[in-house]
Formats: C-alpha cells, structure tokens, sequence
C-alpha cells in the first residue's frame, strides 16, 4: 500500500478527527484512511456510471406532479401550519 505525509494540518481538525475515531473504535489513522475513502473523487468514467444509474432510477418515476416533502410531514404530523 501507498503512504501519504500531509504537513501543517489544523490541530482543530485533528481533534475532531480524533473524537470520531474514539467514538468509531479506530484508530486516528484508521478514521482518517476512512474519510479519504469517503472523499474520494469520482473519476470521469465512475462518474459517468453513476449518472446512468440516476437517469435509469429517473426513468422508473412517473412523470405526474409529487407531493412535495414538506406537505406530507406536515400531514403526518397533523399540522396544518404554513
């Protein structure tokens, strides 16, 4: 595997990392190997692949008006507040 050295990172930065990592059970270096992971860019093709995927789920709604989201919890709620 690679290794990466990143220089002059905000102490802030890492103390919250570090809280997430204790709170995750993991190591500060495995939190931070898994937000790189989480952060990683898509590259032109994944890109690409994920947009077919979207218009594909596109494709499966109907092409009626919805209800917005704010009006069905207001309905589940029982708030017939604006």
């Amino acid at each position: 595997m690679a290794q990466a050295l990143i220089r002059n990172l905000d102490e802030d930065l890492l103390a919250d990392y570090r809280v997430f990592a204790e709170a995750n059970n993991r190591s500060l270096e495995a939190e931070l190997r898994e937000a790189l992971r989480r952060a990683r860019p898509l590259t032109p093709h994944k890109r690409e692949e994920a947009l077919a995927r979207l218009s594909a789920l596109r494709a499966m709604t109907p092409d009626v008006p919805q209800t917005p989201s704010l009006q069905l919890l207001r309905e589940a709620r029982g708030s017939d507040d604006e």
